[in-house]
């Protein structure tokens, strides 16, 4: 429901700006030396095959368990890839679905990057995946699951969860993004460019194509770092048309008629707490989770 521009303004005035993020994860070296150690090769495949670098680098952190698995260590093979009929190189076996499932053995981990990328972009179980943007990583997570890459629950929002956790959605970009100057710093009364919405008595707006915090913020006349906090997220973070950007905090809990949530593919914590206009930190304590918990679908959390 659209609000009354001048209503938007009395409460802009009203609003504080005292906030703290949320307390971080602890990130995990052995995950910080893989991406450092594979990300530019990441970033070359998505150049050359159109598959998002941040997907590549997830799956490879989680298929591989960042590079240490026997798999990955004896064979190369950083993304779990079974032989199938048409393989025709090196093989070896290890216990899976049953007990000598076959596996791809490669001679370097750039090969088994180079066969991801071929295996994704050629089977055509996997064409869908291609229509998505190709920094939805969401979108390809959700896609990945469906078209049968793993058969586990939980696989797509493991993939959002590594992604969200280690940024990686930064290199699904080919620069760094452009920060738009705001033009009336001095002014004030804030120009609003876009409509304005409110639902759970918060106040936000849907993000559009290509958006970022920073263009939202230069058409409310808000506070880039002000809306990263009211929306719990770090800098650069990537917007999808149709995303809810809050601007002001998020409550504690949801509202009296939201009391549980099921949880589906693709969604994460953060997702799920902007959703229902909850505060990320009090979303995990309500359910007695600690920040390494990855919702996976059926999995049912209290809203307040």
């Amino acid at each position: 429901m659209k609000i009354c521009l001048r209503l938007f303004f009395v409460f802009c005035f009203l609003l504080g700006f005292s906030l703290a993020y949320p307390a971080t994860k602890k990130k995990a070296q052995i995950f910080v030396d893989y991406i450092n150690k594979y990300s530019d090769l990441a970033i070359k495949h998505k150049d050359k095959y159109k598959i998002p670098a941040s997907i590549t680098l997830a799956q490879g952190i989680l298929e591989s368990n960042a590079g240490v698995s026997e798999l990955a260590t004896m064979s190369n093979n950083h993304f779990g890839i079974k032989c199938h009929s048409d393989w025709t190189g090196e093989r070896v076996y290890y216990q899976d679905d049953s007990p000598k499932d076959c596996f791809r053995k490669y001679k370097t981990v750039e090969d088994s990057y180079e066969d991801h990328s071929k295996f994704l972009s050629q089977y055509s179980r996997y064409a869908v995946l291609f229509t998505y943007d190709i920094k939805d990583y969401t979108a390809w997570a959700k896609g990945l699951q469906s078209c049968g890459y793993a058969t586990a629950k939980g696989y797509a929002n493991k993939l959002i969860q590594i992604i969200e956790d280690y940024e990686l959605y930064k290199y699904d970009e080919k620069k760094a993004p452009v920060k738009i100057s705001t033009k009336n710093k001095k002014n004030k009364t804030p120009i609003l460019l876009r409509d304005v919405y409110r639902t759970f008595n918060l106040i936000y707006v849907l993000a559009e194509t290509g958006d970022s915090f920073e263009k939202i913020a230069d058409e409310t006349g808000f506070k880039v770092k002000d809306l990263l906090k009211y929306n719990e997220v770090p800098d650069n973070f990537p917007l999808n048309k149709g995303d809810i950007v809050y601007l002001e905090k998020k409550k504690k809990k949801a509202d009296k008629s939201y009391t549980r949530y099921t949880v589906k593919v693709g969604d994460s914590m953060h997702s799920i707490s902007q959703l229902y206009g909850i505060q990320l930190k009090n979303l995990y304590n309500m359910n007695n989770k600690d920040p390494a918990y990855t919702p996976t679908e059926g999995d049912i959390l209290r809203l307040r």
